[in-house]
């Protein structure tokens, strides 16, 4: 058996045809629906020149009517290539050349397409047109009348990662892999309504859909709001939830106002957070505010997939750490911290990019890039950022570390660390904060002090950065800090 997308979709929808699949706002789409139009968007794109093997740039914030496209070019065997709606139109030409597309598809927002799609040799289509051409095509199953048969080696889905170099690398998932990556497994009951407020340029959104489609139960996208989420979770009695830490704290603020005091939430079965740091105190207010919820945190990237998880019944047990390693992901740490994974579950290189994919890899190991531990049963911690580490007087420190200690002092809003050069030290420890009163914002001193509690003399902050906020990525929230380095050196 091939292990293909596009069989997610027409299965779904021979089986339970008039299930709802996707909810956006006041939309909503069925399995059915999603399965007939993306025969006749595909139709519409192979007229285009898209065929089996080729790209399809997507520049588009989410929208319902992306869904049938990313189902049509699983069918026909061509990669879906989303693109950050935000980036501007040299970032979107420089980022869409990392994936040589044949077609660029966009909404109604993105006013310099036309340039876009000229700089990096592609067809233009903007996403309306495509849909009212669509609707003149007959609903007849677009692998019938594609070329060579699709297989689950093909490319499913490139998305885009800059990683540390800041130049755009496209990460190549073939249908096997994604479609491994997001299979329920033996449990093929429906699940319930799951809320993401991830974007759809972004894996995880695509990730959280497909899990639920593979399970044929509801998806409800939402912004990243906690108005939204919540109003999501109630509408639909939701019983599964994934928001990374930024996202949790502005839902408990939305809980403590007038407005989210009345809030209905226990409908909530899984209650689950990772990408970043998750302190204990964020756990006990997830756990707090949904009781009847397993909580988990999951760690993995892009390339890697699901790597490790912790499970609720280890929360207490082992803070701290992001959980034992998947049954399909193999892991080991290098000589120097470093976390290497092997297994079906990670990518097999990006697209025509051979000196990323000789960095990336060691005899078969992926290189996460990341600094971790391994306790003595097994426990997986993430210690930091292999490129992001601070060498200042002969010693190696971890922001991360600093990071942690400095997230109990109680006057900030936001915490970042970061390495600045200096001539002695080589580099010397930079905290920058946004204080919660900047009325009164706090000392070097007052936090040296607040980290002598926990932190050798070396990896206490040398100096201090008082910031409006701080850079991070979106919608992962980390910490941007080759921007700080640049902006404070």
């Amino acid at each position: 058996m091939e292990l293909l997308i596009g069989d997610v979709f027409r299965n779904a929808a021979r089986v339970v045809p008039d299930r709802t699949a996707a909810v956006f706002g006041p939309r909503n789409m069925t399995f059915g629906e999603i399965d007939r139009v993306a025969n006749q968007v595909g139709r519409v794109v192979q007229r285009y020149g898209v065929d089996r093997g080729d790209r399809v740039a997507v520049w588009a914030a989410t929208d319902l009517d992306v869904i049938p496209l990313f189902a049509a070019l699983a069918k026909l065997g061509a990669a879906f290539a989303p693109m950050n709606p935000a980036l501007s139109a040299e970032e979107a030409a420089d980022t869409a050349s990392a994936a040589r597309p044949t077609l660029l598809v966009v909404d109604d927002e993105r006013a310099d397409a036309g340039a876009v799609a000229a700089k990096v040799g592609a067809a233009l289509m903007p996403l309306t047109r495509l849909l009212v051409a669509a609707r003149d095509e007959d609903d007849v199953e677009v692998a019938d009348r594609a070329g060579p048969r699709v297989v689950e080696g093909d490319p499913h889905v490139i998305f885009f990662t800059s990683g540390s170099t800041g130049r755009p690398k496209g990460v190549v998932l073939t249908h096997r892999l994604n479609y491994l990556r997001t299979h329920p497994g033996g449990l093929f009951e429906p699940r319930g309504p799951m809320v993401c407020p991830f974007p759809l340029f972004h894996m995880a959104g695509w990730t959280i859909a497909l899990q639920q489609w593979q399970a044929r139960s509801p998806v409800v996208f939402v912004p990243a709001d906690a108005p939204s989420i919540c109003d999501a979770i109630e509408h639909h009695q939701a019983t599964r939830v994934y928001g990374i830490p930024a996202v949790w704290r502005r839902v408990f603020e939305h809980l403590q106002s007038p407005e989210g005091a009345t809030r209905d939430l226990s409908s909530v079965r899984s209650a689950d957070t990772g990408t970043s740091a998750t302190p204990a105190a964020l756990l006990d207010a997830l756990r707090a505010t949904f009781p009847a919820a397993r909580v988990r945190v999951f760690y993995g990237s892009t390339e890697a997939g699901g790597v490790a998880a912790l499970d609720h019944d280890d929360l207490d047990r082992k803070p701290g750490r992001c959980g034992l390693p998947s049954p399909m992901a193999q892991v080991r740490i290098d000589p120097s911290g470093e976390l290497l994974v092997r297994g079906p579950l990670v990518f097999d290189g990006y697209f025509e990019d051979p000196v990323a994919n000789r960095e990336a890899f060691v005899d078969g190991w992926y290189r996460t890039g990341d600094l971790a531990e391994l306790d003595d049963e097994g426990y997986l911690s993430i210690v930091g950022r292999a490129r992001d580490v601070i060498r200042t007087g002969g010693e190696t420190v971890a922001p991360a570390e600093i990071e942690a200690a400095l997230a109990s002092y109680p006057q900030l809003s936001d915490v970042a660390v970061v390495g600045l050069p200096a001539a002695e030290w080589g580099e010397v420890v930079c905290a920058v904060v946004v204080p919660a009163d900047f009325a009164a914002p706090p000392t070097l001193e007052d936090l040296r002090a607040h980290c002598a509690k926990q932190l050798a003399g070396h990896k206490q902050p040398r100096r201090l950065a008082v910031l409006d906020a701080i850079p991070r990525t979106s919608p992962t929230n980390q910490v941007q800090r080759r921007l700080l380095v640049e902006m404070l050196s």
